[in-house]
């Protein structure tokens, strides 16, 4: 059943802010690299946060009051998330794969320009799942930001039987928030070294996917 109204809409953002809340709320947290990025901003570098679309569900409230600027699908499911995100402090951007990416990345560009933050899906929004789509690497390339990937687990959830095996975190869990080592991307990067940085990027995110599941049921 599609929502019309803005009103429902509403409502739906609400509904997704209160439960991401709830969950983190109820559950033991522990975030780990977070000094990585509190240094590059105060160094003023442009970042472009990296994670995998299956593992965005507590993404919005972990990112949340930074003002950064995520790609978010146009598509109704991306509707969803941009509600969900409404109120937390975010410049929400609307793009894809179609012709309104063009305009989407010259807003990206301008904003890491300035300095700013961007968050990037690689494998959004249809996948294949975990394959690095090598935009985030042009846009690297072009604007002088780092990559920095991000991940989360929890001792409670349940993976869903979607393309993407979308991980849903349970309230009264053990959670773990990660972000990885930068991933710097020099410029005028030909077709071949755009592949390598592409396949590095890929295995780091996978890696940190790994790690973050290893932490979660550590001691």
């Amino acid at each position: 059943m599609r929502i019309k109204s803005d009103f429902a809409w509403r409502l739906v953002g609400l509904a997704g802010r209160l439960v991401l809340t709830s969950i983190v709320k109820t559950s033991k947290v522990r975030i780990f690299g977070k000094e990585i990025v509190d240094r590059l901003r105060q160094e003023k570098k442009p970042i472009i946060h990296i994670l995998w679309h299956g593992r965005i569900f507590l993404a919005p409230y972990f990112f949340r009051h930074q003002g950064i600027m995520p790609l978010i699908s146009p598509s109704e499911d991306g509707e969803i998330v941009a509600r969900i995100i409404d109120g937390w402090g975010y410049k929400t951007l609307r793009g894809s794969s179609s012709h309104t990416m063009v305009s989407a990345w010259k807003e990206m560009v301008r904003e890491l320009s300035e300095g700013g933050e961007v968050l990037i899906v690689p494998d959004g929004p249809r996948g294949p799942d975990r394959y690095f789509k090598p935009g985030a690497i042009k846009l690297a390339s072009t604007t002088g930001a780092c990559l920095i990937p991000f991940s989360f687990s929890a001792s409670r959830r349940r993976f869903l039987s979607s393309w993407d095996h979308f991980l849903l975190a349970l309230p009264f869990s053990r959670l773990v928030a990660i972000y990885g080592q930068p991933i710097n991307i020099p410029p005028d990067l030909s077709e071949a070294e755009i592949e390598n940085y592409r396949k590095l990027a890929q295995q780091r995110l996978c890696e940190l996917d790994e790690e973050a599941d290893r932490l979660v049921f550590s001691a």
